[in-house]
């Protein structure tokens, strides 16, 4: 009697894959055919020189930038072929960015509520009990009354990433969340990031904090020219690069 032979299973889709990701402005190309993807669990960092095409890559992830080609896949769908409403996608795949960008006229309570309200249609009574959570995770719940202006860019850093998170996304963008502080506020911000990537949360992090992409990540990128260069294991990256223009990189910056 034949046996009844079990079907193959699907590979698991990746939570997001880029495949082929080109974009240009006018006749300027800042991505060229780039390739990686973002699993549940992952914290990867993208590290490289100012100009490399970074900030740009999460850009069009999030959609905030059109790719002039290639494609973005999340859980398998195409998201530039229309087939995850905008809404939808940019509620499961967040930003935290380099300036903030919190409503100034709005208290930080409200600034955590707004986006729950209005995008995910959450009774405002559940919205504030969710945004106070996620104040109180990241240390802002003290601050929940007062406005951007009142606080430092460490607090509002730490304010934006709670709003971020009220959202429950399923990946978290960072565009380079420490750039625009003062040195003595990056530590609290990082500290942050850090306990979030502890508790599993996936995030794609734009940094030039080579100590923390060497601690907390579990995957780095380094790009360079609008290319990926070379990603692995940080161990792997940052200590035995196969590179050349990644040693050069790691060189010039760990040794400044």
């Amino acid at each position: 009697m034949e046996t009844e032979k079990s079907m193959p299973e699907n590979p698991a889709k990746h939570t997001i894959e880029v495949n082929h990701l080109e974009k240009s402005f006018g006749d300027h190309t800042v991505l060229r055919d780039i390739h990686f993807s973002i699993d549940k669990g992952e914290v990867i960092c993208i590290i490289g020189s100012s100009g490399s095409g970074k900030t740009t890559l999460l850009r069009c992830i999030n959609l905030l930038e059109t790719p002039t080609g290639g494609e973005i896949l999340f859980h398998g769908d195409n998201i530039l072929q229309g087939r995850v409403p905008l809404s939808d996608f940019r509620a499961k795949v967040g930003m935290v960015f380099q300036l903030f960008n919190l409503f100034n006229n709005m208290t930080i309570l409200e600034n955590c509520i707004i986006g729950q309200v209005k995008v995910l249609n959450r009774k405002r009574t559940e919205a504030e009990q969710n945004a106070r959570l996620y104040l109180q995770k990241v240390g802002m719940l003290p601050y929940a009354a007062a406005k951007p202006a009142q606080l430092s860019g460490g607090q509002k850093q730490r304010a934006a990433i709670a709003r971020a998170l009220a959202m429950e996304p399923e990946v978290l963008l960072f565009d380079e969340p420490t750039s625009a502080l003062d040195p003595e506020m990056v530590g609290e911000v990082l500290t942050v990031m850090k306990d979030l990537a502890r508790s599993g949360i996936t995030m794609a992090v734009v940094t030039h904090e080579m100590g923390f992409a060497r601690e907390v990540s579990t995957r780095t990128i380094f790009m360079d020219q609008g290319v990926i260069v070379e990603e692995g294991a940080p161990d792997l990256i940052f200590n035995n690069p196969t590179q050349e223009r990644t040693r050069e990189f790691l060189s010039r910056i760990l040794n400044a």
